[in-house]
């Protein structure tokens, strides 16, 4: 019987390998066409050219041409920003599920989300701000309602998980009250439509400066998440098995729900809001290699880089005018966990 599991669990490594490589392959092809495509059509020897080119001039250069301006200014930011975004909230999105234990849990449950927005949208309506003091605000509100549902929680201090989420919807309803109540004072023909923009999402306002914070943000805490995922697989059997293996429940479920949020904020402070990644993800990745978040954890992430980068594509080249980003993953999410919750309907999600 151990020789057949073992034998079991190499073949299910194997396979699992097997499509993290596809997933790569997708995603780096999917990157290509990406770049190529859009208002201005750029063909695979112009990319070739335009590459070899920007490697060796200056970004900046006011020689280059129109489409190098385009792929160096425009297109290229864009891109890695949709990838490093779309990998953030998806896996925040699996290790939210996995420290809740709950498959209906995003990453705005804390009220992350919410309080970045009102951040951004109190920081449209002072007089004389700028997008980069928009981007603070949103995220110090960010992690300012994370630490709230954290505060609320640690005061109560009974059956941890259940209150924090009790906490999160607490300060969920709060800072939702008070984006109404911004957009209510608001002007309605200059600041309420700017609000309301930023809450659909777009990442069109991608440049280089939202790059370098990124990277070091979402970038150190997927590596977090990644070097200890499989911790997540014994937090997320609950407080006495995790403690009777000699590790701390409160300082490990701490620690991933501040890196988690961190990159959370970070998306919503750069793009705003995106919806549905950081619940569906998880699932598809869940169902395709199951619940063992050493695999599921890189999985993820490179599922949550290739849907973002997509329907970042979609949602620009579909037509004319550009379409918020969160109508693309809205009306491709749903479906999606919808068909996942047909498929797993007799699986209890484990």
């Amino acid at each position: 019987m151990s020789g057949t599991a073992f034998s079991y669990r190499s073949l299910t490594k194997t396979r699992s390998y097997r499509l993290m490589i596809i997933l790569a392959v997708l995603l780096v092809l999917m990157f290509i066409l990406s770049l190529r495509i859009g208002r201005v059509s750029i063909s695979m020897s112009e990319l070739g050219r335009i590459v070899s080119s920007w490697v060796f001039s200056n970004p900046t250069d006011p020689q280059l041409t129109g489409k190098e301006m385009v792929f160096t200014l425009v297109r290229l930011p864009r891109c890695l920003l949709a990838v490093l975004l779309g990998m953030g909230l998806s896996v925040s999105g699996a290790v939210y599920q996995g420290l809740f234990r709950n498959p209906l849990v995003s990453p705005d449950i804390l009220g992350v989300s919410a309080g970045a927005t009102f951040g951004a949208a109190l920081g449209l309506l002072l007089p004389g701000s700028s997008f980069a003091m928009i981007q603070v605000l949103a995220f110090v509100f960010g992690l300012t309602a994370v630490c709230m549902a954290l505060a609320i929680a640690r005061v109560v201090a009974v059956r941890p998980v259940l209150v924090l989420v009790l906490a999160g919807l607490v300060v969920l309803s709060i800072f939702n009250s008070s984006i109404t109540l911004l957009k209510y004072l608001s002007d309605p023909y200059n600041e309420l439509p700017a609000i309301v923009f930023w809450i659909m999402g777009s990442i069109s306002r991608a440049e280089w400066k939202d790059i370098y914070t990124a990277v070091p943000l979402i970038c150190g805490g997927l590596l977090f998440v990644f070097l200890l995922r499989y911790k997540l697989n014994v937090l997320s059997l609950g407080d006495l098995q995790t403690k009777s293996i000699g590790l701390n429940p409160s300082i490990y479920r701490f620690l991933f729900i501040s890196v988690s949020s961190v990159m959370v904020a970070v998306s919503v402070s750069t793009c705003g809001q995106i919806c549905w990644v950081g619940l569906v993800i998880p699932h598809i990745a869940r169902t395709l290699v199951g619940p063992n978040h050493e695999i599921m954890i890189p999985v993820t992430a490179l599922i949550g880089g290739l849907f973002l980068l997509l329907a970042d594509t979609v949602a620009r080249t579909l037509t004319m005018a550009e379409l918020p980003i969160s109508v693309v993953t809205a009306f491709s999410g749903a479906p999606i966990f919808a068909y996942l919750l047909y498929r797993n309907r007799g699986s209890g999600w484990t």
